[in-house]
């Protein structure tokens, strides 16, 4: 528990919110103006055990039970770790006859046109898994050729066989008439009922055949999984005594119903990631922060997304699984409303090994809670993250997780020396110091390559730094970044859990519907967004309860003949013939914006749809700064290996909730709290803010770092 990180006061509603990882399973508690949290291991057999489990901590601390909670709050990074680590369903796809190999050919794009010994991202669906049916819609939804529904028949059992616990259907054009795709599950249903179907025309109505086959095979390549997880955590808290609604939280920043994310799992591929970028951005208004960048390090995977104007950078595709120096086109895309971020292998659990040239590489595979890093002493063997950061001394043992779990520094030792300092003649300690410096770097380049990509600055941003890892990484990400100012927030460990209960209930559809501007079809695309309202306004109203629902209606509109559009804002009303001159103004002032000037003239087309049903969120309020005071005197002390020194040096600890807003301390220093510790360099300083936030200071800037600007009044 964190007595002091109190949240605002919410009219004693009681809310829950839980979040799977890779290796730990963080819940956080809020009751009125109190919050209770806990760290537990993720079960991998079950994950809703752990869940379970560490809801009963929480809720015998504050002396309640599961009857009393009045929201439920779920996120998981389940779905991203089985694509990243390849343990999803055995998939198949089921394209149009001719088109095998979509997934394959992808866009004829390459990520490096240079390396001519180029690896292309590796597919979810093997090939000798891939078949097609004879079957062809047009792009305005006409039927040419009919579905030969005996060749789907014939190929039902065949998938039979091959036992195949999951299948995708992609025609070409389906998101215009996905009659085609729907027969098929209709047939699938009654002659392999065992097999889960995702369609492509309901997971991603959009143009863009190879993004939305990607997506379409990605949801079925986790949906047994997190159908089955999601229905036996609903059944567990009924047993219970838990009886309202689960809500989860998505990709895109917003909350679902349990069965909404059980028909499409792959809006939850970043689900805790997104819950940590709405944290991010309620740390940035409350501080007044203009450009932050969210570091987010877990025991699996570390997430790096860009926040400006406190609001996290959006998408409508992301790519998983980036395997190739973290370069845009080496990951796997899915078409899905996303807040944009890099997540690559590298957490605390990642394990690290020497490769064939010398090198010491860290991850993507991760030892997760099972085994575990060797110092957990649950038969790991391996090298990882956590070991190195034991053996360099970043840890307190006896403090790590608050107590709960057992560290045997003797087996980090062990398990470096084995794999990575004998192969490489390095101490312990050197091999160590190796291991952190590779996942810090891994790190710092996925985070330069994301900012050239958004075409910002990424030293001029504050870093907000949370996760059970991210905090004991994170000033030394900040030196390889030359970012000079670092927020480490209450309760940090459990950050994404805490960003949970930030987030609005909405849902977003986007729909492909071409249309020429000067040849607008007035019905048709009122007939369109009328029944896209209607579909997100049930979605988001579900997970709202009676909180006031808002609506945002967009056109992605481009030149005729262009290769990407521009995002144009329309009325929340029935269109007009009035309103197709607004539509081309707007997208002329947005084009330029993007390119200095416009086209008089041209052709304009509509290729796609937005609508967004949301709940307001209230902008919390600017923090007062506390006057600086001395810090509190150190718990102890901590041998740290210093590589510079080439040398263990001694270095203070500090308990986190013994220091007040405002008191200071000097780096180096270990600052320690039950979900996780702070790291802080010889170059910085840290300080408690007025949120109770631990801010780190580089001390070469402390002077010269301008003030923190009030937080822009837009998007009130």
């Amino acid at each position: 528990m964190s007595p002091k990180a109190k949240p605002q006061a919410r009219s004693g509603v009681t809310r829950l919110a839980t979040d799977i990882g890779g290796t730990f399973t963080d819940i956080v508690l809020e009751q009125g103006d109190r919050r209770f949290t806990t760290k537990v291991l993720t079960t991998p057999h079950a994950p809703e055990e752990a869940v379970v489990d560490g809801t009963r901590i929480v809720l015998k601390e504050a002396g309640i039970g599961f009857a009393d909670l009045d929201v439920f709050v779920h996120g998981t990074t389940l779905a991203t770790n089985a694509v990243i680590e390849r343990k999803g369903a055995r998939t198949a796809l089921i394209a149009t006859d001719g088109f095998r190999d979509v997934i394959e050919i992808a866009d004829e794009g390459r990520y490096d046109q240079y390396d001519i010994f180029i690896d292309k991202p590796r597919q979810l669906v093997p090939r000798q898994l891939r078949f097609t049916v004879p079957e062809r819609i047009d792009v305005m939804g006409k039927v040419w050729v009919d579905l030969d529904e005996a060749a789907v028949v014939r190929l039902a059992k065949e998938l039979r066989k091959l036992k195949v616990d999951a299948v995708a259907v992609a025609f070409i054009h389906s998101y215009a008439n996905g009659k085609h795709e729907e027969r098929v599950r209709d047939i699938l249903a009654k002659e392999a009922p065992e097999i889960a179907v995702t369609l492509s025309c309901e997971v991603c109505p959009e143009m863009r055949e190879y993004e939305r086959t990607s997506t379409a095979v990605a949801n079925a390549y986790v949906q047994p999984l997190m159908a089955g997880y999601l229905g036996r955590l609903k059944a567990r808290f009924a047993a219970e005594g838990y009886g309202k609604p689960i809500h989860l939280m998505t990709s895109g920043g917003s909350l679902a119903t349990l069965e909404t994310a059980a028909r499409f799992p792959i809006r939850l591929v970043e689900s805790g990631p997104a819950g940590g970028a709405i944290l991010a951005a309620h740390i940035a208004a409350e501080r007044g922060e203009d450009k932050v960048l969210s570091f987010d390090m877990g025991g699996t995977t570390a997430k790096i997304c860009l926040i400006h104007d406190a609001t996290p950078y959006k998408a409508r595709t992301f790519e998983v699984d980036r395997q190739s120096r973290f370069m845009k086109g080496s990951g796997l895309p899915v078409r899905i409303p996303v807040i944009e971020m890099v997540e690559i292998g590298a957490g605390g659990g990642s394990i690290a090994r020497v490769d064939t040239l010398k090198r010491i590489t860290v991850g993507p595979d991760s030892a997760a809670s099972v085994p575990g890093p060797a110092c957990y002493g649950r038969g790991g063997e391996l090298p990882t993250v956590t070991d190195a950061d034991v053996a360099i001394g970043k840890i307190e043992p006896a403090r790590f997780a608050g107590g709960a779990i057992k560290l045997y520094p003797e087996k980090s030792d062990a398990a470096l020396d084995a794999s990575v300092g004998k192969p490489l003649s390095l101490s312990t300690s050197m091999a160590a110091h190796g291991v952190a410096e590779i996942v810090d770097e891994n790190m710092a380049n996925a985070a330069r390559v994301h900012s050239v990509e958004r075409g910002v600055v990424v030293s001029d941003h504050t870093m907000v730094a949370f996760g059970g890892a991210a905090p004991l990484h994170a000033a030394r990400l900040a030196e390889k970044l030359g970012i000079g100012r670092v927020v480490v927030p209450a309760d940090a460990g459990v950050g994404s859990a805490v960003g949970f209960l930030r987030a609005p209930a909405a849902y977003e559809l986007v729909h492909s519907r071409f249309m020429r501007l000067d040849r607008f079809d007035l019905k048709e695309a009122n007939r369109l967004l009328s029944g896209m309202s209607a579909e997100a306004s049930a979605l988001a109203k579900a997970a709202a309860g009676n909180r006031k629902l808002t609506e945002t209606r967009t056109a992605f509109m481009r030149y005729a003949g262009q290769g990407h559009e521009i995002a144009v804002a329309l009325p929340i009303r029935a269109l007009t013939d009035k309103d197709m001159a607004k539509m081309r103004d707007s997208f002329e002032a947005g084009y330029r914006q993007l390119f200095a000037r416009h086209i008089p003239g041209a052709a304009i087309e509509i290729l796609s749809w937005s609508l967004l049903v949301t709940t307001d969120t209230a902008r919390p309020p600017m923090l007062a700064k506390p006057k600086s005071k001395a810090g509190p005197k150190p718990i102890g002390t901590r041998p740290v290996f210093d590589a510079k020194a080439g040398k263990t040096v001694k270095v203070p600890m500090y308990d986190r909730l013994a220091m007040a807003p405002g008191a200071r301390i000097a780096g180096p220093a270990i600052v320690v709290e039950a979900g996780t510790s702070t790291f802080v360099t010889a170059t910085f300083d840290a300080e408690i803010d007025g949120g109770l936030g631990l801010v780190l200071t580089a001390r070469k800037a402390a002077k010269s770092a301008p003030k923190a600007k009030p937080a822009s009044k837009k998007g009130k």
